[in-house]
């Protein structure tokens, strides 16, 4: 087996390279390249490990013609265009969790700073004057700090705020009521965060939501000096009106980690009293660099080597613990996806996955985006589970998930049913031979019961039951220089409704289909591939 190859084109702490080659991966660091220069190798590789400096456009995605991973050491991707690679089918790490508690320990630290004016305070001394009558500053205990965004980072704050017996509102979409409670905090909406904090941190992604979510409007709306930190993105905070409200006093003071433009070079807030800033230091601690760095190449090895996915931005995750035990479902799961997409005719609005027994005790979004792997081949052959949800959903097709963890006549099963103009169709399949290591098999086709493997170049036929027919489609084949491999037969009754699939060891000329749809009963014929 050939090693995956990584590149590392961004500094990072040397550990991350040892990481990959311990794993069993080739490494090259080469860092400082140019948009050119990274597109004319990006090709030779199957990772690539960047931290915020290297630019993932599409222009270097195209040239990524083997890469199948991207990891970021650190949280922000705003340097990724993301659906740009899941369109391109490479799955997008980031290590949310590895600089955590060095960024959320920033943004106490700015709220320190700002409470007591040290920067200022701090030049003036230096520069030989004594203005202890200057620097008025104020406790933070018994104050309110309104998170915005209570995520991992927030929480942390949120916890560290609480230390310091501080009450802690905070406005999050996705907090809910229980986790509130569980970590010490009211979730409130962003009118009364606005209404109520003394202090305001931000710990929210830049998306189209929270662009601007500290707009002039609301920026106008909050207590009078309330003092604000971000250590989150640059873009959240309408940067032109917090220069103004803080000329005013409204706002008390403001600390950035962040800006909209970075570097930041120059600012109408360079300058401005009670405005304190830093060259984005959130993640910037030794520990953090490290860990973060491990993160990435364990995380990007995992998946290179075993299958593993961790953190992904634009697939489920699959712990390498888990991805042997998945493996042949997902294999199962793709070849039937790739069955009823074959054969199911026209558009197809809905489709459902289900699964039963065994497979319903398992993590089912592999399961299902190997489902729709299989399925979107029916309309662009390069496709993978990380961008066949994406194309699922440009197509409208609505993905419904099923468990029914009771048993029925097989130990375990994964159903796939699609809507067609014709009603729904479902094929349905199971392994065989040793449970969940066992070999994937097809056992149901539209309702008739059939056995078959589902491999290599293979002949559907639906026909009227009846004698001689096995003979005729065996000789019309024989004749044509075709080799048949196996034979499956399944029909719903006696004399009724038959199905044949057929393994070939070549592909079957169209000269060939026609021949065998006009044979004596034939009602359906069609070649597949797998």
């Amino acid at each position: 087996m050939t090693k995956p190859r990584v590149l590392i084109s961004d500094k990072m702490d040397p550990n991350a390279a040892r990481i990959f080659t311990e794993r069993g991966c080739d490494v090259d660091v080469k860092t400082g390249l140019s948009p050119d220069e990274l597109a004319a190798i990006i090709g030779e590789y199957d990772g690539l490990a960047i931290r915020s400096a290297t630019k993932v456009t599409p222009a270097i995605l195209d040239a990524a013609t083997n890469l199948k991973v991207i990891g970021r050491a650190g949280i922000g991707v705003d340097n990724v265009d993301i659906p740009y690679a899941s369109s391109k089918g490479v799955v997008v790490m980031n290590t949310p969790f590895g600089n955590s508690i060095t960024t959320a320990e920033h943004a106490i630290a700015l709220m320190f700073a700002l409470a007591r004016q040290l920067p200022e305070a701090d030049a003036s001394t230096q520069a030989g004057k004594w203005e202890k009558n200057r620097f008025m500053g104020v406790e933070v205990t018994g104050k309110t700090l309104g998170l915005i965004g209570a995520g991992n980072i927030g929480s942390i704050v949120a916890s560290r705020a609480l230390g310091l017996k501080m009450k802690v509102v905070a406005y999050d979409p996705f907090l809910t009521p229980e986790r509130a409670v569980e970590i010490g905090i009211e979730k409130v909406d962003l009118e009364t965060l606005l209404e109520r904090a003394d202090f305001i941190t931000l710990h929210t992604p830049l998306t189209d939501e929270t662009r601007n979510i500290l707009s002039r409007e609301r920026l106008a709306k909050a207590k009078k000096g309330v003092r604000i930190v971000n250590c989150a993105r640059g873009g959240l905070i309408d940067e032109a009106a917090l220069k103004e409200l803080l000329d005013s006093g409204h706002i008390g003071g403001a600390a950035l980690d962040v800006f909209v433009e970075e570097p930041a070079k120059q600012s109408p807030l360079f300058g401005t009293p009670n405005f304190i800033c830093t060259p984005h230091l959130g993640a910037s601690t030794t520990e953090a660099q490290v860990n973060v760095a491990l993160q990435v190449a364990e995380q990007m090895a995992d998946f290179l080597l075993n299958g593993g996915v961790t953190n992904a931005l634009n697939m489920p995750s699959l712990s390498a613990e888990e991805a042997p035990r998945l493996r042949p479902y997902m294999a199962l799961a793709e070849k039937l996806g790739s069955l009823i997409g074959q054969l199911a005719h026209g558009n197809l609005p809905k489709i459902s996955i289900e699964t039963e027994g065994a497979a319903a005790g398992l993590n089912q979004k592999p399961i299902v985006g190997a489902v729709l792997a299989g399925l979107m081949r029916r309309y662009s052959q390069s496709v993978n589970m990380v961008n066949a949800p994406f194309l699922a959903r440009e197509r409208g097709i609505e993905v419904r998930e099923i468990r029914n963890e009771r048993e029925g006549v097989y130990h375990t099963l994964v159903r796939v049913t699609v809507a067609t103009s014709q009603g729904d169709r479902s094929v349905a399949g199971s392994l065989f031979g040793g449970g969940s290591g066992g070999a994937p098999r097809l056992v149901e086709i539209f309702g008739i019961g059939v056995e078959a493997d589902l491999e290599g170049h293979m002949l559907y036929i639906v026909n009227e039951d009846a004698p001689g027919f096995i003979g005729r489609i065996g000789t019309l084949l024989g004749e044509a220089g075709i080799n048949i491999g196996t034979f499956h037969l399944g029909r719903r009754q006696a004399a009724g409704e038959a199905v044949l699939l057929l393994s070939v060891d070549q592909p079957i000329p169209e000269a060939v289909i026609a021949r065998a749809a006009g044979l004596e009963g034939v009602k359906t014929v069609k070649a597949l591939a797998f």
